[in-house]
């Protein structure tokens, strides 16, 4: 016996069929919004990726980040712009050129200083990150400065600490002083580095000086190797120790007003820098 199908039951089959039909288009619709979104959003990670990639395999220039956190370039790669010579008002006609996109130190082969002298960057700071790279050539020897002052008829070196630069393989000074304390990233003739992680000859070294209030703390190559507090007791001590003994301005580093300018040593001898920038804090 045949069962009848009403017009209505025909009607209800028809409606269920075109409402799944609707909701599996929505899903698909759906799911190619999603994708679309998705891959949209990974172009500008990537996008973002790639230029934070970039900044830092390229020398000196700044990530997003890096922007955002404050830092600035003192060096672009190209210009001296900002820099002078140590009590003097422009830049070095000689001893100091740009070459591949570092501040290069021409050595004059003398073992002390050359024919450029040490330049500064014309800016006092107080509270700050440095961070630079630098590179040396076979038996070389330089340093970085801050918190110097200038005064008149004085070496810079008389009124600021100095993180050493050395080929730590070659040159003498990395077996005199006492403990090490003249061998790269050290403060020099004061505290040695450590651990001694400086990088041979023709390799770049990335190192930082952090200074806040007083505590300085040296930063070679990923690790923290010199940490020391300034203007205290044990300062004190250490320096009534030191060939500084007699140095007022280098028992004060930074003056009364605790600041002062960032130096690059011409000690003769050939030296790159690059990547430098500063974060005050």
């Amino acid at each position: 016996m045949k069962r009848k199908i009403s017009s209505s039951g025909i009607t209800k089959t028809i409606n269920l069929q075109l409402a799944a039909l609707f909701i599996s288009g929505t899903v698909l619709i759906g799911c190619g919004e999603s994708k679309k979104k998705s891959s949209d959003e990974e172009t500008v990670d990537t996008a973002a990726n790639t230029e934070e990639t970039v900044a830092a395999t390229s020398p000196n220039q700044l990530s997003e980040k890096e922007k955002e956190e404050g830092w600035r370039l003192l060096f672009d790669g190209k210009s001296t712009d900002g820099w002078r010579g140590y009590l003097k008002d422009s830049f070095p006609e000689k001893g100091w050129i740009i070459e591949d996109g570092a501040l290069k130190v021409q050595g004059a082969g003398t073992g002390e200083a050359g024919n450029g002298g040490d330049i500064i960057f014309d800016e006092e700071f107080k509270d700050f990150e440095l961070s630079l790279e630098w590179k040396i050539s076979e038996g070389g020897n330089s340093g970085i400065f801050y918190l110097a002052e200038e005064i008149e008829g004085e070496p810079i070196f008389t009124s600021a600490p100095e993180m050493q630069i050395l080929d730590n393989d070659r040159h003498p000074d990395a077996k005199l002083g006492k403990d090490g304390n003249r061998q790269a990233g050290s403060l020099y003739d004061l505290i040695p580095a450590r651990p001694q992680n400086a990088k041979p000859v023709g390799e770049w070294n990335k190192v930082s000086i952090l200074v806040y209030r007083g505590t300085v703390v040296h930063t070679q190559n990923g690790e923290n190797v010199v940490e020391y507090h300034l203007w205290t007791d044990e300062w004190k001590e250490m320096i009534k120790d030191s060939k500084f003994k007699d140095w007022k301005s280098f028992l004060n580093a930074g003056g009364d007003d605790k600041k002062g300018y960032i130096g690059l040593q011409d000690h003769g001898d050939d030296v790159w820098f690059r990547n430098i920038k500063i974060k005050e804090l």
